[in-house]
């Protein structure tokens, strides 16, 4: 059998990989967008908050319920086709949202339009790690996610420019989501091959890379806790609430900054040691909160670096997954791992608010470190684990 010349090879990988980000940076974008578009929609509608949050929990729940299902599919019809019938409902379901203005309908149609997103986020990353060099491996997910970050930054600033009223805000949004098509097609040959559908169920890939999947659970709980209730952290220690709400800025900005350079280190060790370290840092910086909480500048350098450190479980985590797992293994992991980080979405919030409820309000510092050490154990366990082999 010929080999494939080195240079094409690279070439391929190159433009498979850019093909995958340049898709979920611009639905990134997309669905950065949407979310504070629906819920002050829905507020214009009359809805309580508790149905706002209730229909912004559809997205987890429909992730958790469809997500295994999808590299069965996706063996099945092709992961680009499946890819591009993703965006191009996902962007539909977006106007629809504006043309069936009904509560009683946004919550079917959430479901959809959120089962849409967890089919491009399941396959863009299997897609990536698959086609990415094992040795530039950490590299490749933290520009991923840094670009992803960037997206998802992008698309609420876009709605001081089209305006939250109205058509305009939807149509830009599909129109977005109709936009992440273009790199698709162009690298549809390159679409990896999952052979057969891979149906192993989720306890299957807890033993295989549980460290990788419990990363992407510790990651929602902890990005959805810090998101939801670190604003509610700054009002009761007395901060008012544009400056309560800013916090969340600066741990979304250290996720933005921290990604590559860890991604970098991530390739140079032991990932294992990379999660370790990031799980630690993230105890430690969550224990630090209350002192710093003192001064607002310290804070917010303190959440920043902290942002940064957890932002990290994710990238690290995919990593890790791809070095563990290869094809149709690959892309059934990579559900589970998508599966635990909206599980990690729906239990973070209850979690970090019942600590600050049970010890106002230094409660959300410590239920957040508890977390992190509680994923620090198994971490430990398998780097003694291999020592003593």
């Amino acid at each position: 059998m010929t080999a494939v010349p080195a240079p094409s090879l690279d070439r391929d990988r190159l433009s498979a990989m850019a093909a995958a980000i340049a898709c979920v940076a611009v639905v990134g974008t997309g669905l950065g967008l949407s979310i504070p578009l629906l819920s002050l929609e829905m507020e214009r509608m009359g809805a309580s908050s508790v149905i706002i949050g209730l229909n912004t929990a559809v997205a987890g729940l429909a992730a958790i319920l469809t997500v295994p299902f999808v590299p069965r599919l996706a063996a099945r019809i092709g992961v680009v086709r499946l890819l591009i019938l993703a965006i191009v409902l996902g962007g539909l379901c977006l106007s629809a949202f504006k043309l069936l203005p009904h509560l009683a309908l946004w919550f079917p149609l959430r479901f959809v339009f959120s089962t849409t997103m967890g089919v491009l986020f399941v396959l863009s990353e299997y897609w990536i790690n698959d086609a990415a060099p094992p040795e530039r491996r950490g590299l490749v997910m933290g520009i991923y996610a840094t670009v992803l970050a960037i997206g998802f930054a992008i698309g609420p600033t876009l709605l001081t420019v089209v305006g939250t009223q109205g058509f305009a805000p939807y149509l830009a949004g599909s129109a977005l989501f109709f936009l992440g098509l273009t790199p698709l097609i162009l690298a549809r040959s390159l679409s990896p091959d999952l052979g057969h559908d891979g149906s192993a169920g989720i306890l299957t890939y807890l033993r295989l890379a549980p460290l990788a999947v419990l990363a992407a659970a510790l990651y929602g709980a902890v990005e959805a806790g810090a998101f939801a209730i670190l604003p509610l952290y700054g009002l009761r220690i007395g901060l008012d609430a544009q400056v309560a709400a800013a916090l969340v800025s600066a741990v979304a900005l250290g996720n933005v900054l921290f990604q590559i350079p860890v991604g970098l280190l991530a390739d140079r060790v032991d990932r294992r040691l990379v999660l370790l370290g990031a799980s630690l840092a993230g105890a430690l910086g969550a224990a630090l909160i209350p002192a710093a909480s003192v001064s607002l500048p310290l804070l917010s350098a303190l959440l920043f670096a902290w942002g940064g450190i957890a932002g990290t479980l994710y990238t690290v985590g995919l990593a890790h997954l791809g070095a563990s797992l290869r094809g149709p293994d690959l892309a059934g992991a990579n559900a589970a791992f998508v599966m635990l980080y909206n599980a990690g979405l729906m239990l973070g919030p209850p979690l970090i608010g019942g600590g600050m409820d049970l010890e106002p309000p230094q409660g959300f510092a410590v239920a957040l470190a508890v977390l992190f050490v509680a994923y620090a154990v198994p971490v430990v366990r398998s780097l003694v684990r291999d020592r003593a082999a």
